[in-house]
């Protein structure tokens, strides 16, 4: 979903049902995900500073270190306001170097072509980083409930699309019992 659309603003509403599923309680996943997809944009940020240098020495302007970490902070405030649809990080680029490097403003056209493919890399940075972040922060918290994640994350306990439906746990006893109940239903509609 989110390299097909190019964008991880798409996957927000599973992301928040499986941080739950994983036991993270609603009020953490319910504040760091929703914050994340403003705030901890990990991809844009490292994109935004990888591409201005390249675009730097394409150009033929190499940035001295000093420069360089000046723009890394830079880009690093400036993908805090980037927007979540896809192609923003192209915009945020171009603004971002006219403010800071305006010498570099040209090279933009340099990576037009391939920015489909980044944006799908930044796409899939930033909902990595936002997953990870709502993981530790639930940790630090101690909102985690770790007898769910180990069940979790020894597939004990899969995660069932209906929940995003009942935003509740479904078990797999719950599951298998609503299938057979489900089939018990389709045969007596038979008879």
């Amino acid at each position: 979903l989110i390299v097909s659309t190019s964008s991880s603003e798409a996957a927000l509403p599973r992301l928040i049902a499986k941080m739950e599923h994983l036991g993270i309680s609603k009020p953490v996943v319910g504040v760091t995900v929703p914050t994340g997809y403003s705030f901890n944009l990990d991809g844009t940020a490292i994109y935004l500073t990888m591409a201005s240098l390249f675009i730097a020495n394409a150009l033929g302007q190499p940035l001295a270190l000093g420069e360089q970490i000046g723009l890394l902070v830079f880009m690093i405030i400036a993908s805090k306001g980037a927007a979540g649809v896809s192609g923003a990080g192209l915009a945020t680029l171009a603004a971002g170097l006219q403010a800071h490097a305006p010498q570099l403003v040209g090279g933009v056209g340099f990576i037009v072509g391939i920015d489909r493919f980044m944006s799908e890399a930044r796409a899939l940075t930033n909902f990595t980083g936002n997953a990870v972040a709502t993981v530790m922060i639930g940790s630090w918290t101690k909102e985690m409930d770790r007898v769910q994640v180990d069940r979790v994350l020894d597939k004990l306990e899969p995660f069932d699309e209906r929940t995003m439906l009942t935003h509740g746990h479904v078990s797999a006893a719950e599951t298998q019992r609503s299938t057979e109940q489900a089939a018990q239903s389709q045969i007596l509609d038979r008879v």
